[in-house]
């Protein structure tokens, strides 16, 4: 429920978290004024928690450490030169920030931050009127001088001044209007979108780390549909993804294949909330315009797979994702077909195959299958659901029999080293990988039978076991 509003002879008050109160009287005992502003009023109307408090005040950086020494917790001041003071209070993050405005010079990367000299003059500079109001304190006195409440009310999405003039300020914001059209479920103005047709190709401007950010904000959503929609429909991928808006041509004007598009929102959405899985199925399908093929069976995209999946890892890498991520989600989307020759029978030692393969990932890579099966044919659908159920019911049964997280030679390199007299090196490394081979097809070997198997490949390899 939405925290109760009171009125009082100068407005409404609106009831927000004490500390914020607490702050604001440090502020106004030193003579000056602190807001709390952006998402953190949207939120408290809303009756959103959140533990990070964002304020607006007219003291500049200096006066504002002196405010909070011997209150804060914790200071960061890596923000300073943007005007900001960070801190840290009963587990709440704290920004404090000096009336400004920030504009991005044209081809600059880095916007030029210009301090404002009134709380309406920042307000206006804000990206989106939801994000407009403030709430004055100590004394609570709610603020709205572009209509938030009403544009949260009637689930609209606009800008204080001309979005133009807001995108100019700082055109990530275009990609964030995505992000809120998700999150929020807020329907942009149709002013808003014009201006992010028009002013799309000013993103380029934007470093990537910025954008992958906002990307990541917008893809864990409950529902990032609609942001998806939003960020082709404008131009916006194209910027930064353009490997997305390419699937909208991959149609088959004959067996009508499906819009390969449509068909990746819709996987994203059925993905858990999960970064890396829902980037996975993002880019799942983006090697098929590169392997589209029109044959009399009808659209082929052969070995798209393999493609996408180094495609993938190119656009994470720009987008300056970590190694971590961008290894994850590339095994992700080079492994996602493999489950569909499942409907040929594998045996235990490929299902071992697919397990090792798989790895910490196997569970993410089940997720990403069976969301990837969009089908309105119900019996395939049907058929799908129950072929991936066999196959996990299988790996539970086999995860039962053997130790399927420890999947590794039976022996390590300092017993084979030990038992074949041998010192590091590439051989070591060639007996543990036939090792595990037979692990793959054999199951769990004991160690007698590890030694023997590994005397009989050195015998062929003209290597002798030390007595």
């Amino acid at each position: 429920m939405p925290p109760a509003v009171t009125s009082s002879s100068s407005g409404p008050l609106l009831e927000v978290d004490p500390l914020a109160v607490e702050l604001g009287a440090r502020f106004d005992a030193a003579g000056r004024q602190l807001y709390l502003v952006g998402g953190s009023v949207r939120d408290v109307i809303l009756g959103r928690d959140r533990e990070d408090l964002d304020f607006a005040t007219d003291a500049h950086p200096d006066e504002t450490i002196r405010v909070i020494q011997g209150w804060a917790e914790h200071r960061y001041l890596q923000g300073i030169r943007f005007g900001t003071v960070g801190a840290k209070k009963h587990g709440h993050t704290i920004e404090i920030t000096t009336f400004r405005k920030e504009v991005y010079p044209e081809d600059e990367r880095k916007p030029a931050v210009t301090f404002a000299d009134d709380l309406h003059v920042d307000l206006s500079r804000r990206d989106f009127t939801v994000n407009a109001m403030a709430v004055r304190l100590p004394t609570r006195e709610f603020l709205d001088p572009f209509g938030g409440v009403r544009h949260l009310s009637a689930k609209v999405l606009d800008t204080p001044l001309d979005p133009h003039v807001s995108f100019g300020d700082d055109p990530l914001r275009m990609l964030r209007a995505a992000r809120f059209a998700a999150t929020l479920d807020l329907v942009p103005a149709p002013r808003v979108v014009a201006a992010m047709r028009d002013m799309a190709s000013r993103l380029a401007i934007v470093s990537a780390e910025r954008i992958r950010e906002e990307l990541s904000r917008l893809l864990v959503a409950a529902d990032p549909s609609a942001g998806l929609r939003l960020m082709v429909d404008t131009g916006l991928a194209d910027q930064f993804v353009p490997e997305l808006p390419a699937l909208r041509l991959e149609q088959d004007p004959v067996h009508r294949h499906k819009d390969v598009l449509a068909h990746t929102v819709v996987v994203v959405q059925r993905c858990e909330a999960d970064l890396k899985l829902r980037l996975a199925a993002l880019l799942h399908d983006i090697g098929k315009p590169a392997t589209r093929a029109i044959t009399p069976e009808g659209v082929q995209f052969h070995h798209h797979e393999v493609v996408g999946a180094r495609m993938a890892r190119e656009r994470l890498r720009a987008l300056r994702y970590s190694n971590e991520v961008v290894d994850d989600v590339t095994k992700l989307v080079e492994m996602h077909l493999r489950f569909h020759s499942y409907k040929d029978g594998w045996s235990d030692s490929a299902l071992r195959r697919y397990i090792r393969d798989a790895g910490a990932l196997l569970d993410p890579l089940n997720q990403l299958v069976r969301a990837d099966c969009t089908t309105r044919n119900a019996a395939k659908a049907k058929a799908l659901a129950a072929l991936q159920d066999d196959l996990e019911l299988r790996i539970a049964r086999l995860a039962e029999e053997e130790n399927l997280k420890e999947l590794r030679p039976p022996l390590d390199g300092l017993e084979v080293m030990a038992h074949l007299g041998i010192a590091p090196g590439r051989v070591v490394g060639d007996a543990l990988d036939h090792l595990l081979e037979l692990r793959m097809e054999r199951g769990p070997i004991d160690k007698d039978e590890a030694y023997r198997l590994l005397d009989a490949w050195a015998a062929e390899q003209g290597l002798a076991a030390e007595a």
